[in-house]
């Protein structure tokens, strides 16, 4: 009997990554979407024009599901987050008890705050005191005493599977004219997620979700990327399409954070930004030990690889966009 997966947000850049990695293992897919709005391309999804609010006919509509994917996110300003993560986390929870099902929610290393080490395991201590780290302990906390079957997969900065990330917003913007922006220092590691290598990891554990406890937290380890890491791995990508001489190299320009700073005086989105540069200041990685003890070796495109197929899905590259790349593995 096939598997169902209920994803809530499945027209977000996770929620499609989603939807695509289920589907392509053989589940049946129900996307949630908000009433109205155009239905995915994927023909292999099912698609539910059905207010998150609206738990009881969700959950109707999706009976059967045994996993459900929180793939939703509201503006990225803090006061959206006081506001909406809360009851979206709390109707993620009543669609999923309904259904009896699992319920699956990406996290991210906010919850570690500005003094976070340089390695983060599943039990390094959560001192965040940003608004959004603070909402996201919270947020993970209410899953935890939901009583619901609760998985948190936690992952660096997203990139791959569409726009609304750092790395189309800011990173890449002005790449097609040679110019690669970023926001951190030289010699700076940090995680990063190509977001069809997390959502096949969502996959390999909803099919083991039976070995977990009633509340578990996995680090999916991604890439530790600097940014000579990423010049050189966009350097030759750059040369193929013509946006540098043969011989040249893609330009590095800094984020000005001064006119961040200033700007987030009147602009919630950038005093939001701001608030979150700690993150590019300090070193940090994810260890997977326990994700890969669960499911074996972790997904894992090259990141050349991945790097080409990011930028053919927002459409930059010249030519017919290229088909998305089967992963190798690794540890």
């Amino acid at each position: 009997m096939q598997t169902t997966v209920l994803i809530l947000g499945a027209r977000g850049r996770f929620g499609l990554a989603a939807a695509r990695a289920f589907a392509d293992a053989g589940w049946r897919v129900l996307g949630q979407m908000r009433p109205g709005a155009q239905a995915g391309a994927d023909a292999r999804v099912e698609w539910l024009g059905i207010d998150l609010r609206d738990t009881q006919a969700l959950a109707t509509a999706a009976r059967g599901a045994s996993v459900v994917v929180h793939a939703l996110n509201p503006a990225y300003t803090n006061s959206a987050w006081r506001d909406q993560v809360a009851p979206m986390m709390e109707a993620a929870i009543a669609v999923t008890r309904a259904l009896d099902a699992t319920l699956m929610v990406p996290g991210n290393v906010y919850n570690f705050g500005a003094a976070m080490p340089p390695v983060l395991r599943e039990d390094t201590p959560q001192l965040a005191q940003t608004v959004k780290g603070r909402v996201r302990i919270d947020m993970e906390a209410q899953l935890q005493r939901s009583g619901v079957h609760g998985v948190v997969i936690r992952a660096g900065d997203f990139f791959g599977s569409g726009r609304g990330t750092w790395f189309d917003a800011t990173i890449v913007k002005r790449i097609q004219s040679g110019v690669f922006t970023y926001p951190g220092p030289h010699g700076v590691g940090t995680a990063w997620a190509y977001l069809p290598d997390l959502a096949r990891a969502f996959v390999a554990v909803a099919q083991r979700r039976a070995q977990l406890p009633s509340f578990e937290v996995l680090h999916f380890a991604g890439y530790q990327l600097t940014v000579q890491q990423w010049l050189d791995t966009l350097d030759p990508l750059a040369r193929a399409q013509g946006w540098v001489a043969p011989q040249a190299h893609v330009k590095l320009s800094r984020l000005p954070w001064p006119l961040i700073l200033l700007g987030g005086l009147v602009m919630p989105t950038w005093a939001a930004l701001a608030e979150m540069r700690y993150l590019w200041q300090t070193p940090h990685e994810l260890a997977n030990d326990k994700l890969t003890a669960l499911i074996g070796p972790e997904p894992h495109t090259p990141l050349a690889v991945a790097a080409r197929q990011a930028l053919a899905d927002l459409g930059l590259l010249a030519g017919a966009p290229m088909p998305e790349p089967r992963p190798t593995v690794a540890a």
